[in-house]
């Protein structure tokens, strides 16, 4: 793309009924860890473990939304942003993760969900992003049948509380990424490692999608009901039959085994054989109950990644070749800067019969901030922001149905593992003060969007 193009770029060419956003969770940044009565999740635990977060952070604070949400909201509307995208915590709502209800946390979610609104601003409510309560981990977890109850149970909370107001649902926040994590290789809350857990968690998880799908399709009927998935362009190294064999695999594990049960096409067992061990866990009605027709797919992009073959690696025999060793532009996430991954991810997905749209409900950089007199500049992550959004463009230019675009994140926050080293935000958190200062992109996204809401 060049400096011409880039120029021509504006929020007239993706339709005057495009949706854009910005995404946000509430573990990374809430904080108040435990006030009015809020449970422990398990990132609270995880993140109390010597070793387990980079530089030893915490989120016991994290960006202070739970008190500074309507300075948030301010700046929200100040960006000439009309969708916000935020998540529910659980043990906020149910402490233990079950019954009773925490009266609180409702009262706490209301008047974001209050304000947003008195601000024209839209909300968007992500169910489950990553925060188990810990009592229910200490039960099993995900790896534990009865947690599509419990999630059940919480979902219809949160229906009845907040359906009348919210009208824009996603039930669970990339479900590859929190079991492969936190349930295989132990990386990310609740550290639990193999395959044993990891199967038993990608099943239970999946169950649990569509059940809370049909929860609120049933108490909200009006809703516009999604969930999101973690998506990755992916290439072999070579054209070398191992290594586009291997690259199959990868691939049918990051971007196939969660969306195409909930599509209704089984999980894609014959591509990836470990996955025939599922077998082991699905009982009675499960594969009638896998599924849901939600109205939206929400696609979470950011890069591409290189593959080869590795005897190496058990039950997938792949491995990624790294931004690094390719020797490629990165972000501080080591992730490559690749625009056409996003053209190609939509393009790949629009090919699913049984999705209605796609929203991207994440999108975004880290990349380190300038601070200069009172200033952030940050040219580096308005570039990618641009350049991605000249990739979305191409694709609704071919035709294909993507219908939104919310960039991830409002503000820098706590980045799981990384903490607070990888910075996200199109607003700068000087973390020890709380001072927010709008970055350069921020300032670029809100002139993008133009006329204030």
């Amino acid at each position: 793309m060049n400096k011409t193009e880039n120029a021509l770029l504006n929020k007239e060419q993706f339709g005057e009924d495009f949706l854009w956003g910005v995404s946000t969770a509430a573990f990374q940044i809430e904080g108040a860890h435990d006030a009015d009565g809020k449970g422990a999740s398990i990132w609270d635990v995880f993140t109390s473990k010597k070793g387990k977060i980079k530089n030893g952070d915490h989120a016991l604070s994290a960006c202070d939304f739970y008190n500074y949400y309507k300075d948030d909201i301010a700046l929200i509307r100040e960006l000439n942003i009309p969708n916000f995208r935020f998540s529910i915590s659980w043990p906020r709502i149910m402490p233990n993760g079950i019954h009773p209800v925490n009266q609180s946390g409702i009262d706490y979610y209301n008047k974001i969900i209050d304000f947003l609104l008195e601000c024209n601003i839209e909300p968007w409510v992500t169910l489950y992003h990553w925060d188990l309560p810990h009592a229910l981990e200490e039960k099993g977890g995900w790896t534990n049948r009865e947690s599509v109850s419990w999630f059940s149970d919480y979902t219809e909370v949160c229906a009845q509380h907040f359906g009348d107001r919210v009208k824009n649902w996603m039930v669970i926040n990339e479900p590859s990424v929190f079991t492969g994590a936190g349930y295989f290789l132990g990386i990310h809350a609740p550290g639990r490692k193999g395959l044993t857990n990891y199967l038993k968690a990608i099943h239970h998880v999946t169950l649990a999608t569509a059940a809370g799908g049909k929860i609120l399709r049933e108490k909200v009927p009006e809703a516009n009901i999604g969930t999101t998935f973690s998506c990755t362009h992916i290439e072999p190294e070579t054209e070398k039959p191992k290594d586009v064999e291997a690259t199959k695999r990868v691939d049918t594990l990051l971007n196939r085994t969660f969306i195409e049960p909930i599509l209704g096409l089984g999980y894609p067992k014959e591509d990836l054989a470990v996955l025939k061990k599922l077998n082991s866990y699905i009982i009675g009605d499960d594969l009638n109950n896998l599924s849901f027709d939600f109205d939206f797919i929400g696609l979470q992009c950011y890069t591409r990644e290189i593959v080869k073959a590795s005897l190496l690696t058990p039950y997938i025999g792949a491995e990624l070749v790294s931004a690094e060793k390719r020797n490629v532009i990165a972000t501080e996430m080591g992730w490559e800067v690749y625009p056409p991954a996003l053209y190609h991810t939509i393009k790949r997905f629009n090919a699913y019969k049984g999705i209605k749209k796609i929203i991207i409900t994440e999108n975004g950089a880290a990349f380190p901030d300038e601070v200069k007199n009172g200033k952030v500049y940050d040219i580096r992550r308005t570039q990618y922001i641009r350049d991605h959004l000249e990739q979305l463009l191409k694709a609704k230019k071919d035709g294909y149905n993507v219908e939104g675009y919310f960039v991830w994140s409002l503000t820098d926050n706590f980045e799981w593992a990384e903490g607070y080293n990888a910075r996200f935000g199109l607003i700068h958190i000087d973390f020890e003060t709380q001072k927010r200062t709008i970055k350069q992109s921020g300032l670029w996204f809100r002139d993008f969007l133009g006329q204030s809401i």
